[in-house]
């Protein structure tokens, strides 16, 4: 397989994300489509979140966390039920997709998408940074869209 890529037929890399997909709207994840998983993948693992939020809320805010998503995994459709992978929980204290919710200006949102070696073994109380510590030594290939969100 090429490079791994991580797109949303929603929107553009650095481009706006649609109003749907935020917090106080309908609050569903975008769709996004994925390509070039390498080969000896065992599982895949997405991180949504905002570095932005890091003065008015003191830290980057998790909006989505989940790992082992089935490698095979092209499109992961708009308001996805997870079934066949983990949601561990955002930083509203949610397990799933919170959507974006800028308290202040408008904001960039990463959706890190990354590729790795093995499933993993992690509660489903997991957060970002349990997620980030468990993939250590076992991404294969990483890639990352982003998109902006208006206060």
């Amino acid at each position: 397989m090429g490079e791994l890529t991580v797109e949303s037929p929603a929107f553009d890399n650095g481009e706006r994300i649609p109003a749907e997909y935020g917090y106080t709207n309908d609050d569903v994840n975008p769709p996004l489509e994925i390509d070039g998983v390498p080969d000896d993948a065992e599982s895949l693992a997405l991180i949504v979140d905002d570095p932005d939020a890091r003065e008015p809320a003191g830290k980057i805010w998790d909006h989505w966390v989940v790992w082992n998503v089935p490698p095979e995994t092209t499109t992961i459709p708009e308001g996805w039920d997870a079934a066949d992978a983990t949601e561990g929980m955002n930083d509203y204290g949610d397990h799933g997709y919170g959507g974006p919710n800028p308290p202040d200006r408008e904001h960039t949102y990463r959706f890190e998408l990354y590729a790795l070696d093995a499933p993993l073994e992690l509660s489903g109380d997991a957060g970002a940074d349990d997620l980030r510590s468990a993939m250590e030594g076992h991404v294969l290939e990483q890639t990352r869209l982003e998109g902006t969100y208006p206060a």
